[in-house]
């Protein structure tokens, strides 16, 4: 246990079913009530619902026929995976994190970008 008195720790439980997922937007607003909905979604080309063949006369499969939903070429899927509700103090905070850690990232691709700009002569002092 810790010796400092004024210090509080915060312990983190995981469910069971908890598993990350990758999103790359996210759809919401303001709710009625002033709280924030964010739901967080996985954009990608859509899967078809069936695809017809032709059959050649030597019974193997032909050239395409026809796409279920017809609009399938013209379409796009938004999967929502999660959402979340936040109050505004909650969406405050989380957009300050979110500052910070958009900072380090920066910080790391800026490094990256410094090393692999620096001159072969400079790379060799760099170790793993």
């Amino acid at each position: 246990m810790s010796d400092k008195k004024n210090e509080l720790k915060f312990k983190y439980i995981f469910d069971d079913s908890y598993n990350p997922v990758y999103v790359n937007g996210a759809h919401g607003g303001v709710t009625p009530r002033g709280e924030l909905v964010v739901n967080f979604y996985l954009e990608r080309q859509p899967l078809p619902n069936s695809i017809s063949h032709e059959l050649a006369a030597n019974g193997s499969i032909g050239r395409e026929s026809a796409v279920e939903p017809a609009d399938l070429p013209r379409s796009f899927v938004r999967f929502i995976s999660s959402g979340v509700v936040l109050s505004h103090q909650t969406a405050k905070e989380i957009h300050f994190w979110l500052g910070e850690k958009l900072k380090e990232m920066e910080a790391i691709e800026n490094a990256k970008t410094a090393l692999n700009s620096a001159p072969i002569s400079d790379k060799s002092r760099f170790t793993h």
